[in-house]
Order: C-alpha cells, then structure tokens, then sequence
C-alpha cells in the first residue's frame, strides 16, 4: 500500500471513529499533497509525498517555536499531537548511529578538506537520508565535523 492509499484509509477509519483530530491534520495533509500535484503539473511519486509530509511536520515545527516563546501550553500540545500522527507517514527514521555510519561513509568517499565540502558530502549524502533523517540535524552534524578537520 503506498503513502496515499494508507492516508485515504486512515481518512476513512478516523471519520468512521469521529476522530476530529485526526482526521483534521490528514486533510490538511491531502491538501497540501493535492497542492504540490498541481504546482509540479505531473502524477505524485512517494518522494513527493513524503516530502509533502515533511514539510507539514516542518511547518508544525515552527509553529511550535513560537508558541513555546509565547508560553501557550495549550497550542504546544495540540502541535505536538498533530507531529506525531504525521510521523505516521514517513518511513521508518534511523537511529543516530545509522545516520553517524552514512556521514563517516561520506567523508571517507570524497576526503573533505574543509568546510567549502559541505555542498559535496550533502549531495553524496541526501539521497541515502531523504526522508529518513532530519536533514537539518544532518547538515548540523556535518558542519561540525568539517569544522574540525
């Protein structure tokens, strides 16, 4: 079953159990997705559809942020939830370990010599942790241990 098949059932099982919650964040997901379809003028792949997701799970990220600046409990939880259910959508995260395994791979590979090799080892790098990974952890992770060549 792919991605937009799972998210239609789930649509259907959370109206068929009232779940308002639920059901209110795979919409706002099938919109966005619906969206993306139209502006790329092309039938979706599973790629585009989990960035769809990470996207939105971006998105409640930030959001997140400024609610906990702002001190509001109740949006705090509420955001969190709604991160939660989309995390359903993505495929199984790796474990820091996996994700530390691909970066050493990496610099083994290409032999960075200074920071100018970020670009390099990102590109070598994304499409083994796209969608697996939190990209910005992943760049965050590399930035440090090119500053310490």
């Amino acid at each position: 079953m792919n991605l937009l098949e799972k998210l239609n059932t789930d649509m259907i099982q959370a109206m068929k159990e009232k779940n308002k919650d639920r059901l209110t964040v795979l919409r706002m997901v099938k919109g966005a997705m619906q969206l993306e379809k139209i502006n790329q003028r092309e039938e979706m792949t599973e790629e585009m559809l989990i960035d769809c997701v990470n996207k939105q799970i971006k998105l409640r990220k930030d959001s997140l942020f400024e609610f906990e600046k702002a001190n509001r409990e109740d949006l705090i939880t509420k955001t969190q939830a709604e991160i939660e259910i989309l995390k359903d959508y993505l495929p199984k995260q790796l474990t820091e370990e996996e994700i530390d395994q691909i970066i050493e791979n990496a610099f083994m590979k290409i032999h960075p010599t200074s920071t100018k090799d970020m670009g390099i080892i990102m590109k070598t790098v994304t499409p083994l942790l796209k969608g697996k990974a939190d990209m910005k952890e992943v760049s965050t992770k590399i930035k440090e241990k090119l500053s310490n060549l």
